[in-house]
């Protein structure tokens, strides 16, 4: 059985062509994508033994979305198939000054109508080691945040490490709800994934001296945040923070820290000229998830998880292609961007 799983909802986007905007697009483009879907994805990239379990309707489209899955060799053998749809979303994309833009159609997916018979949690968790699951997943429904809190009650007692992206999405649940429902749910996380954001929506927690719009990043103010979840949620083993500096939507400075609540661990910085920014912090998650699992220390799965995360910012569509060996070559230093030959 997969060593991994990841428990969210997957949608189908459906994008203009390029960098068009919905009033001029006369088609559009699609793809699948989902936070933790990404993640397994990805993870399958790197060679890790993953599955992906989610809801999704019996139709065709839902057929083409585990098919892709499939493809790119993620285990589908626990997806659930019932309910009347799968959720859908638009994405805008940006670029220079003006920013991406998502519209979410997805009220009443199969997945946001669960029932508690639907899932066998101890066969999703059967032989697992790393559960991964986001904020997205238990804002989708009260059905759905109940289903998350049964898997992670049974994932702690196997003694399963757990992962979580805190994911705040204002467009699903209020900040009230999330923190009434996050607080219950974190306190059974191992390695806690945000950023200074999603802190200060789901947890009230800001880090000092740091603006996100002007791009203002105080390293001491995200060591504090990183201070205060562990001791709000001493479970906890790492905290980790993505560090997006945004010059515009098409260029951003992008780096992380790695908190284990004695040492500090920062990565290096990269300048990204972005393609398409959607599962940036997904491919963050898993190449975390890839170098703590491999024990590549500390510093080192930092590194790689920024890097893994770097490459998806230049790769259209919510998944992140990239190899191990091509995430190491930029790790190690070469970002020239020369053609492979």
């Amino acid at each position: 059985m997969a060593k991994i799983v990841t428990v969210g909802e997957i949608m189908m986007r459906l994008q203009p062509s390029g960098y068009k905007r919905f009033m001029q697009a006369d088609s559009f483009d699609i793809v699948f994508g989902g936070g933790e879907a990404n993640v397994a994805v990805s993870l399958a990239q790197f060679g890790e033994d993953v599955a992906f379990v989610t809801k999704l309707p019996r139709n065709a489209i839902a057929d083409k979305c585990v098919k892709e899955l499939k493809g790119w060799g993620v285990d589908v053998s626990k997806i659930v198939r019932g309910g009347d749809r799968m959720g859908i979303y638009f994405c805008e994309k940006g670029c220079s000054q003006r920013g991406s833009n998502v519209i979410y159609d997805r009220a009443g997916s199969a997945i946001a109508n669960i029932g508690e018979n639907d899932l066998d949690i101890s066969a999703v968790l059967d032989g697992a080691e790393w559960l991964h699951w986001t904020g997205i997943t238990p804002a989708i429904s009260d059905a759905m945040a109940e289903v998350t809190e049964k898997i992670l009650i049974e994932a702690k007692r196997r003694n399963i490490t757990v992962s979580c992206d805190l994911n705040y999405r204002k467009k699903l649940w209020s900040r009230e709800k999330a923190n009434a429902v996050m607080s219950k749910l974190v306190k059974y996380v191992d390695v806690l994934i945000s950023n200074e954001e999603d802190c200060k929506d789901v947890f009230s927690i800001e880090a000092e001296n740091t603006d996100i719009n002007s791009g203002v990043i105080s390293q001491k103010g995200y060591e504090g945040i990183g201070k205060r979840l562990m001791g709000k949620f001493p479970n906890i083993k790492y905290v980790a923070f993505t560090l997006r500096e945004s010059v515009s939507a098409s260029c951003n400075g992008w780096s992380a820290m790695l908190i284990d609540g004695k040492n500090v661990y920062k990565s290096k910085k990269y300048t990204i000229d972005i393609v398409d920014r959607v599962g940036g912090g997904d491919s963050f998650g898993a190449g975390l998830i890839y170098g703590l699992k491999n024990k590549l220390g500390e510093q080192n799965a930092i590194e790689f998880a920024v890097a893994a995360s770097c490459i998806k910012h230049t790769v259209e569509g919510d998944f992140n292609i990239a190899s191990v060996d091509e995430v190491n070559k930029l790790a190690g230093g070469d970002g020239s961007g020369r053609v492979q030959r």
